[in-house]
């Protein structure tokens, strides 16, 4: 069994292989036609072909492209609504010549949409009538038989693949833009900065070196994060005071209300980027046993203050 595997999987590999010595000028072609659409990226197919373009249309629209899936027997039973002159179609089909897509081919000219023809055979009726031609024909398929669709839907699924991260690196697609089509879920927990999750503004708990102790205290009391961020008279940050430093403070000198604060600050605080990652965070708050960490710029100015708890809502941990 694992030897039948084995062959599947370098079968498969060899046909990407081919598909990829064979590239050319045709997918430099429909990257520019997706890329410079005005209206949607509409995949459509029937069969393996169309369970593989839904998942290519669901990257496509994951990375910011609009993208939608029409199943081919859908489309000519009043779905053709979805597709306007200013769309892109990425039609599949591996023979070129299965009657529900081509059926399509004549609407799809008539309103002046784009078509991308991604087929096995150059002669067809799709690959005839496309503005762009993607092959994806394989010398055998992995089955026994070489017949049920494997190898030839492996590279369809690599092609949209291409094409999707083709996309991304044109238009400097980033961690940032990433997360903005995945707040949900596991991935978007991982793409979360310090910037999108600190206090900023009023809530922060600030006081400046020169102030007594008394004030600071009623600094950390009416913000509630259990410390206070202590800056000098350039707005930078020098230094921090906790619910712990005032324990401590008040063990070794009894009254001290009338000190200046920065006499009792702890200094130099720890500190980060608002564009460091919240797990990253997380882990200095854990190896540093803190909870709160001090956000400032590049010129060691306050930005915010990252709070444990702030992480806690994340349900990263």
């Amino acid at each position: 069994m694992r030897n039948i595997g084995k062959q599947v999987l370098n079968l498969e590999a060899q046909a990407i292989q081919k598909a990829s010595e064979r590239l050319g000028v045709e997918f430099d072609q429909c990257v520019h036609l997706l890329r410079n659409t005005k209206g949607r990226i509409i995949v459509t197919g029937l069969g393996k072909s169309g369970l593989v373009g839904k998942k290519i249309s669901a990257t496509f629209a994951s990375c910011g492209y609009p993208s939608i899936f029409i199943h081919a027997t859908d489309a000519v039973h009043g779905d053709l609504g979805n597709i306007t002159e200013n769309d892109v179609v990425i039609a599949i089909s591996y023979s070129g010549e299965t009657i529900e897509v081509t059926n399509l081919i004549q609407f799809i000219k008539r309103i002046g949409a784009k078509l991308v023809g991604i087929c096995g055979n150059l002669n067809s009726q799709l690959a005839q009538y496309s503005d762009v031609v993607l092959d994806i024909s394989v010398d055998k398929e992995a089955c026994p038989i070489g017949l049920v669709p494997t190898a030839s839907t492996t590279l369809t699924l690599s092609i949209g693949d291409a094409l999707a991260v083709a996309l991304m690196e044109i238009d400097g697609f980033n961690e940032e833009t990433y997360r903005k089509y995945h707040p949900g879920g596991q991935i978007g927990k991982k793409l979360l900065k310090v910037k999108h999750l600190m206090h900023t503004g009023i809530e922060i708990p600030v006081v400046n070196f020169s102030m007594t102790m008394e004030e600071t205290i009623n600094e950390i009391s009416n913000k509630g994060l259990g410390m206070v961020v202590v800056t000098d008279d350039n707005q930078k940050v020098v230094g921090i005071i906790t619910d712990g430093d005032l324990r401590r403070l008040l063990q070794k000198y009894g009254n001290f209300l009338k000190m200046n604060t920065k006499d009792c600050m702890h200094s130099p605080p720890i500190c980060i980027s608002p564009d460091t990652l919240a797990t990253e965070a997380l882990k200095i708050m854990e190896t540093n046993r803190i909870t709160s960490l001090i956000v400032v710029n590049e010129e060691n100015k306050l930005l915010g203050v990252l709070h444990l708890h702030d992480l806690w809502r994340t349900e990263m941990f």
